[in-house]
Parts: C-alpha cells; structure tokens; sequence
C-alpha cells in the first residue's frame, strides 16, 4: 500500500525539516517488506482568501485534487481521535490487508480542514489536545509512520 502525507504550507530548511527527512527516510527503506511505500509529501501553499471557510474550502480543493483515486484519508486534527501508536498500525495494517492501495494522511492549514474533507475521511487523528506547529506535526507523523513499519515488522525500537 502506498502512503503518502499532503501538507498545506512548506518546510523551510533546517533541524525540523532534517528531522522530519530522517524519520521519512527511515520509514521508506522499512516499510516495503511489510507492504507499505512511501510515496513522499506533497506540498502545496497555504491560501491567501479572506475568509477562513474559503480558505479552508481552497485548500481542501488543492488537497483533493493531490489525493490518488480511492485513497482512504486520514485528517491530522487537534479535535481528532487520540489513539494509541499501535492502534495507528493496526489501522493502516487493516487497511493493507484488506487490498487497499493508497493511504493519504492530510495536516491541514493554520485554520484547520474544510467540513468535506472531515466527511470523506476514514480517521481524523490528534497528536493529543494541545495545538503543535505544523513542523512539529510533520515530525511526530514522520516518526510514527517509521514506528507503524517497526512495530509492524516486530522490530525492537518499539517497546511498550
């Protein structure tokens, strides 16, 4: 199953794009022998409306427009699910058992997701209550989509 992350707003250079780029790269050398590939992040910028629906409304545009055909979609939302990291790999391992073929997981803009987006999706996920800076947020998914491939794979960096 191919994943991929959609991000609104880019990474500028520096330790938090570094850090996130390891954790990426961690993720696309392990993840092919369980059956998940990295197809990369796509960035696209925030928008300059005036509103906040209509920004949200473009962006979700942008990010639909990204989205492979049939994706299932997973939201990064501060009002999400607070699930466990194993219960985020059980997930993503259910839905690559049952065929499905790509995974798209979105963070959203500074004023959160479009109510369509949060319809279509299958999970919208929190990193806990606390509002994180989007760098941030791209970090900690970049690790625990490294941590889904080793738990997944039965590899020792997760202990619970």
């Amino acid at each position: 199953m191919k994943i991929a992350v959609h991000a609104v707003g880019r990474m500028k250079a520096g330790p938090e794009k570094e850090l996130a780029d390891r954790y990426f790269d961690r993720f696309a050398k392990s993840g092919p022998a369980i059956g998940l590939e990295f197809s990369g992040v796509g960035e696209f910028p925030e928008s300059r409306a005036q509103g906040v629906a209509e920004r949200r409304r473009e962006e979700a545009q942008k990010l639909q427009a990204q989205l492979a055909p049939g994706a299932v979609l997973f939201l990064l939302d501060e009002r999400g699910k607070n699930i466990s990291s194993e219960q985020f790999s059980e997930r993503i391992a259910g839905f690559r058992d049952s065929g499905q073929r790509n995974l798209a997981i979105a963070i959203g803009g500074p004023d959160g997701h479009d109510p369509a987006l949060h319809q279509a999706a299958t999970l919208v996920l929190s990193f806990g209550a606390l509002t994180w800076p989007h760098q941030l947020v791209r970090i900690m998914l970049a690790e625990q989509l490294y941590r889904t491939a080793t738990i997944l794979s039965g590899h020792p960096y997760h202990r619970a």
